[in-house]
């Protein structure tokens, strides 16, 4: 399994109704995290668990999801988290 599948499966856990995950790692090779194997990231995630929360708290939801993958596998994660009716 690939890291961008993974992501996707362990993201799962927040019952996304719209996830659009782009990896966008070709753009940074060389750069310092690129050569320790983290990828580069852009994320569009559209929860009904994001409903009440602010930004920040949202963007804790999906590290929190993502774990230990976002201390080696993910260098940068550009993350947008929307509820339904926000979209």
């Amino acid at each position: 399994m690939d890291k961008t599948d993974l992501i996707r499966q362990k993201l799962s856990a927040l019952e996304p109704v719209y996830l659009e995950l782009v990896d966008d790692s070709h753009h940074h090779i060389g750069h310092e995290g690129a050569r320790d194997g983290g990828g580069h990231y852009t994320l569009v995630i559209v929860s009904r668990q994001f409903a009440g929360k602010p930004a920040v708290i949202r963007h804790r939801m999906v590290y929190d999801v993502l774990g230990e993958m976002m201390r080696k596998d993910i260098h940068a994660l550009s993350v947008k988290a929307y509820t339904p009716e926000e979209v």
